[in-house]
């Protein structure tokens, strides 16, 4: 009997979890699409709970305020999943980490940010303009463009274990452009304003960054893309 009454609160927990990553799920979808549509500002709480089909209440217990549920957004985005994964346990990190050469680094990273921009490149501007009016939000995207500069430091110092970076460039360097290009205004200019395919903005990413980065003996592009 006490075998039965505790298999039946693990199937009542877990039919409780796979509720509330549903309604987490259906939230975050919610205000996504609603703050790609009118921005942050105009975004209620009551309007996200509305399209997400559950009452304010709930939105509040299942993900907690607007800063909480853009800051949800962005960690979705990077991570493709319904969770926060770190950058070290993200596919595409190892997968540039254990590629041997920088043009495939290159290659593999810009392809990534071409994939992630599709989902990234919303919230993050949806961010720039709350940080504008919200103290909460001003500090979260400060944080989050620290966080990816020093990220772009780590991937310049493993393009230079290659030996195939150009020489008269540093670290910092390096990272500054690679910073510059992979930010979310670049990819909603080409992408959003221009009409680019996210795979052609990704192809075009790599190429630039081949061209400009590379030292002029390092092993040649594979293709290359033009506008």
């Amino acid at each position: 009997m006490a075998d039965d009454v505790k298999a039946a609160r693990r199937y009542v927990s877990a039919v409780r979890a796979q509720q509330a990553a549903a309604t987490k799920r259906a939230v975050l979808t919610a205000a996504r699409e609603l703050f790609a549509e009118q921005g942050y500002a105009a975004t209620s709480v009551a309007s996200i709970a509305a399209r997400a089909g559950v009452a304010v209440d709930t939105l509040y217990a299942a993900v907690g305020r607007k800063p909480v549920i853009l800051r949800q957004l962005l960690e979705t985005a990077l991570s493709g999943t319904d969770d926060e994964v770190p950058a070290v346990q993200r596919d595409y990190v190892r997968g540039v980490r254990a590629a041997s050469t920088a043009e495939e680094k290159i290659s593999l990273y810009a392809a990534a940010v071409s994939e992630i921009g599709v989902r990234m490149a919303p919230v993050q501007l949806a961010l720039a303009e709350a940080a504008l009016t919200d103290p909460e939000c001003a500090a979260l995207r400060a944080e989050v463009d620290a966080r990816r500069a020093a990220n772009m430091r780590l991937f310049a110092a493993d393009l230079r274990a290659t030996g195939h970076l150009r020489p008269d460039l540093t670290d910092d360097e390096v990272a500054d452009v690679v910073w510059s290009m992979n930010a979310p205004e670049y990819w909603a200019l080409l992408v959003g304003e221009r009409g680019w395919a996210p795979e052609r903005f990704g192809a075009w990413l790599a190429d630039c960054w081949t061209r400009a980065l590379l030292a002029p003996d390092a092993p040649p592009p594979g293709s290359t893309v033009r506008p």
